[in-house]
């Protein structure tokens, strides 16, 4: 969900869906974020992160790397893959392979690949 031009909010409450969401093939780490809105590759974004029952919101600066449009192939979800920035030194990153222990070399498919 967006709540600025270059500004979203995204809340992930399951690990499954973090696991759906995390991309982490992309270097530094990223997440797909669900979106209507247009964005161009390359674009600077900056988000805001709850995860799981954690409460703490984490602010994320990164960038966008993927686009899954509107009406993508196989009825994908419409969203952009922000990859996160190296501000925060990985700590989003750490975060997220934490709560996601054992689950990330699934072969269940995500939101990206």
């Amino acid at each position: 969900m967006s709540i600025g031009p270059g500004i979203l909010t995204l809340t992930i409450r399951e690990q499954g869906a973090l696991r759906q969401a995390y991309m982490n093939f992309i270097q530094g780490g990223g997440l797909f974020v669900p979106t209507q809105r247009e964005y161009a590759l390359g674009d600077e974004v900056f988000m805001i992160l709850s995860l799981l029952d954690d409460g703490e919101k984490l602010p994320v600066a990164g960038r966008i790397v993927w686009i899954t449009p509107k009406g993508a192939q196989g009825g994908r979800l419409p969203g952009i893959g922000v990859q996160f920035s190296d501000q925060d030194n990985g700590k989003v990153r750490s975060r997220i392979e934490t709560a996601l222990a054992g689950m990330l070399k699934s072969d269940r498919p995500t939101h990206t690949l």
